[in-house]
């Protein structure tokens, strides 16, 4: 049994067995029972923000390239410190690994079906992806789900830990709202959980693909939103807590989808090509919302009336007026 689930073992206020018997019945040393880990510094928070935003630009960027840009940066931090920070964060430099022909753990494998292939139309490839969110000196995992032909984020989940559980949780949510033609993943212990790719497999018209290992280029549209993540939301606010991190990313979300256009959707936001939604013209298809699932309908309606409201104007200062933005908080019954 490992040592932290004996630790559990051991009542401080047992009426008849010390502390000290209770370790040596159980194999543990009665200092391993009173250590408390020792929160990181100040010094390495701060080392841990400027390595997020170095790898975050520079993927390719290792232990000692980010060592080396620190110190040009008057940081006199050496390799070792930064080996160890990044394994706290969990990333490494994107990279050709060693002996990637043989596999550290069994699991299902399924083969990259994305090579050559023309993605033209909604719901054709999903991919999906985890990354980490920094917030007040902690640090918590954020996964999500994009259609790679519209750029629209059908489900994302915030975790305060790498369980598969907050992965299934989004995965769930968007097939509430469609179902691709192909779902694309990485080969992390996520994405081939049982329990995760059990879901994928009950439905026939899913194929499942996944990226080849160390190949992160494989996935690389949902790499950009990462990074479009970083850039324009996270390295801009200072989150407090866990609610805190995930009401903003909410926020966040709403505008990328529904707001923010795209120079490689010819201006257009990512909702307007996922729903097939020409704002110059009418509203067309309202018909066919009746085939089609509730929560599809809920969120198609959130896309504002015209382009003139994707961006709402800012009263000045002297009127005293509060900002609303309607069609962000509208709630639909279906």
């Amino acid at each position: 049994m490992p040592k932290k689930e004996r630790h559990q073992f051991i009542k401080s206020e047992h009426p008849k067995i010390s502390i000290t018997r209770q370790c040596e019945l159980l194999g543990l040393s009665r200092a391993g029972y009173y250590y408390r880990p020792k929160p990181e510094s100040e010094k390495n928070i701060g080392l841990m923000r400027r390595i997020d935003e170095i790898y975050t630009k520079y993927p390719y960027y290792g232990v000692p390239k980010i060592t080396a840009q620190l110190n040009r940066e008057k940081e006199k931090v050496n390799h070792k410190r930064i080996e160890r920070l990044m394994g706290v964060m969990g990333i490494q430099a994107i990279r050709p690994k060693k002996n990637l022909s043989k596999n550290a753990k069994k699991h299902a494998k399924y083969p990259y079906l994305l090579n050559k292939v023309d993605i033209n139309h909604p719901n054709h490839v999903w991919g999906t992806d985890i990354t980490y969110i920094r917030a007040n000196g902690k640090w918590f995992y954020l996964v999500a789900i994009l259609d790679w032909y519209s750029r629209y984020v059908i489900s994302w989940k915030l975790s305060l830990s790498l369980k598969s559980d907050f992965c299934i949780a989004c995965l769930k949510e968007a097939l509430t709202i469609a179902l691709p033609e192909i779902n694309n993943s990485d080969q992390g212990v996520q994405f081939t959980a049982e329990d995760y790719l059990a879901i994928l497999e009950a439905h026939e018209s899913i194929k499942i693909s996944m990226d080849g290992r160390g190949r992160c280029f494989d996935n690389i549209f949902t790499e950009r939103l990462w990074r479009n993540v970083k850039y324009e939301e996270v390295y801009l606010k200072e989150y407090i807590s866990f609610a805190d991190t995930e009401q903003s990313l909410a926020g966040y979300f709403h505008i990328y989808n529904y707001e923010r256009i795209h120079e490689n959707l010819n201006y257009q936001t990512p909702a307007e090509i996922y729903f097939n939604i020409n704002l110059d013209e009418p509203r067309k298809n309202e018909a066919t919302e009746s085939s089609l699932s509730p929560e599809w309908v809920a969120r198609r309606r959130l896309i504002p009336e015209s382009p003139k409201h994707f961006i709402t104007p800012i009263p000045s200062t002297r009127d005293n007026q509060k900002v609303e933005v309607s069609h962000i908080n509208c709630q639909f019954t279906v």
